[in-house]
């Protein structure tokens, strides 16, 4: 089986879940060849496993002081470029197409009438989950943004729906924790404004990922480049994460059992939708904008929620292996086989709800 999977590029969530998948596609045999859009090629880092992989512009959102910036998105895009990238892109080798919410390939694979599975959770979107911020700009995006013929969405709980539990690739989890050790990454926000709201909190360290050429210590607060390796240790060994609202390091830091407060980033329907979901739940706290008091009362008063989930990767691999979006009622299968492996420690919302009900009705 021969496979193009196009990933989008703007955020490392989507790239985490491509290099999850990527080591159980190959395992099975699969033939992938990869495409990332969404930023500069010399922007991603750590991309050896993927081969002879290509890089096109693609779209993404402009975002300032934690704000999307829609008007400033369509003046700054390429549609020009992203039409003739999707003219130009041969997909007729393939026996399946896959995206991550990657436009070339699922607009490439739509015009040239081949199936386009989207993976990833834009795609639970298309089902009935916790949404804010619902307008009518937000829903064209989830809609048109990559349109596939099949999905299999990923969301922290099934919310009675047919789609899958987080794709969570984990290193490091036999390190010790340092109780006072808090991870921070904050993307769409800046970096002065970061510093200014942890700087009071003295009796805690920040491990800070941001836009930094080199490490630099201000105390207590510490700023580090990008490095995978280095993110995924000072994760594992860190007591909580503050972080923006996106879905694959709040997930790895649910399965870890690291208490989490999340950002969304206003004016995006995902993760505006993805703090509701998460204060639904009550798996995290919560901020609109960047509030020292809300910082205080969960560095104090908040604890970890521990949500073990399996490990969905390898059974995708094993699912598309097996050429599941051929089989009807196979998805569904996936689906309650899944949910019925996740274990929430307790957690109302999963204990009195494991899996989802009716799939037959749903799938």
């Amino acid at each position: 089986m021969k496979i193009l999977f196009g990933v989008q590029g703007t955020g490392n969530g989507h790239i985490s879940r491509a290099r999850a998948l990527n080591k159980y596609l190959k395992a099975d045999g699969i033939n992938v060849d990869y495409i990332f859009s969404g930023r500069e090629r010399d922007k991603y880092f750590d991309m050896e496993e993927f081969g002879d992989w290509r890089c096109y512009r693609g779209l993404t959102f402009v975002h300032d002081s934690g704000n999307v910036k829609i008007f400033r998105t369509f003046q700054e895009a390429s549609l020009r470029q992203l039409m003739r990238d999707i003219r130009t892109l041969d997909v007729e080798q393939y026996d399946l197409i896959i995206t991550d919410f990657e436009p070339v390939t699922a607009w490439a694979a739509r015009r040239a009438g081949k199936t386009c599975l989207g993976i990833g959770h834009q795609y639970a979107f298309k089902y009935d989950v916790p949404r804010r911020g619902d307008n009518f700009v937000g829903k064209k995006i989830m809609e048109y943004f990559a349109p596939v013929e099949e999905s299999l969405g990923l969301h922290w709980h099934h919310f009675n729906q047919p789609i899958l539990p987080p794709i969570v690739d984990i290193d490091h989890i036999s390190d010790p924790v340092d109780e006072k050790k808090i991870l921070v990454y904050l993307g769409f926000e800046e970096t002065h404004d970061v510093i200014q709201l942890l700087e009071p909190f003295k009796d805690f360290t920040f491990v800070y990922y941001g836009p930094f050429d080199q490490y630099e210590s201000l105390g207590h607060i510490k700023l580090k480049p990008l490095s995978r390796d280095g993110f995924k240790y000072d994760l594992a060994t860190s007591a909580g994460v503050i972080c923006n609202a996106g879905f694959e390091l709040s997930s790895e830091a649910l399965h870890m059992g690291k208490k989490l407060l999340v950002k969304p980033l206003l004016g995006q329907l995902e993760q505006l939708s993805n703090a509701e979901a998460m204060s639904r739940l009550n798996l995290a706290m919560t901020m609109d904008y960047l509030d020292g008091n809300i910082v205080s009362q969960w560095l104090h008063n908040f604890s970890g929620r521990h949500v073990a989930y399996p490990n969905v990767a390898k059974a995708i691999a094993q699912w598309i292996g097996n050429k599941g979006w051929e089989h009807p009622g196979s998805k569904a299968d996936l689906v309650e086989s899944l949910w019925q492996a996740v274990d929430a420690n307790g957690l109302e919302s999963f204990s009195t709800n494991p899996t989802p009900v009716p799939l037959a009705e749903t799938a």
